[in-house]
């Protein structure tokens, strides 16, 4: 039995994939960190910081020269209104005024990852077929060793279907999709219970 989480994953252009989540969580714990070094708020004015990005990404070292530098600047100005700062062609930085005093001048609001979403059905497939091929090359020197093998993947992108999505997507999609696993089963992370056989 082989087990995996089915996530979102970014396809370089190798061939190679990265999960989302692998970008997305580092880039806003470092991003919450910086933007607290930047100062407490000033007469009462604090702003929300929403990052929007894409990959490929640069380095963090020197993106996080170019964002404080940007946001400095910004602060320094004598009047200030909602803007939008294009860091790099991949990141940008949307700075909208809080409604209170939130103690620091910056704050992380929000971030927008734009390599996720999607149909729930279409990314479930896409993302589906790349944890198959990844699973299949792991197994194939081992196959012969066992006469049967499953592969379990915990859906972090439906959590497993509505029943009236699971026999569309049986339906629909799952005859397009090869592979040499004798069972496939996605099972709700949040619910162990709600588990699909496609």
């Amino acid at each position: 039995m082989e087990v995996r989480r089915l996530n979102q994953n970014y396809q370089r252009s190798d061939g190679s994939t990265e999960g989302l989540e692998e970008l997305a969580i580092p880039l806003w714990q470092r991003l919450k960190r910086l933007l607290l070094t930047l100062g407490p708020s000033v007469g009462g004015e604090s702003w929300f910081v929403c990052m929007g990005f894409r990959r490929p990404f640069s380095p963090w070292q020197p993106l996080q020269v170019m964002i404080e530098q940007e946001l400095l600047a910004f602060k320094d100005r004598a009047t200030r209104s909602r803007t939008t700062i294009q860091i790099t062609q991949n990141f940008e930085l949307n700075l909208i005024r809080a409604g209170k005093d939130h103690g620091t001048f910056f704050l992380l609001g929000a971030s927008s990852d734009d390599d996720s979403g999607g149909w729930v059905m279409s990314e479930v497939e896409r993302n589906l077929r790349l944890c198959i091929a990844e699973k299949e090359r792991k197994i194939e020197r081992y196959r012969s060793q066992y006469s049967e093998w499953w592969l379990v993947l915990a859906d972090h992108i439906s959590y497993s279907m509505d029943p009236e999505d699971r026999e569309i997507f049986r339906a629909d999609m799952m005859p397009s999709i090869r592979h040499t696993f004798d069972q496939i089963v996605l099972i709700d992370p949040r619910d162990h219970r709600r588990a699909f056989e496609i």
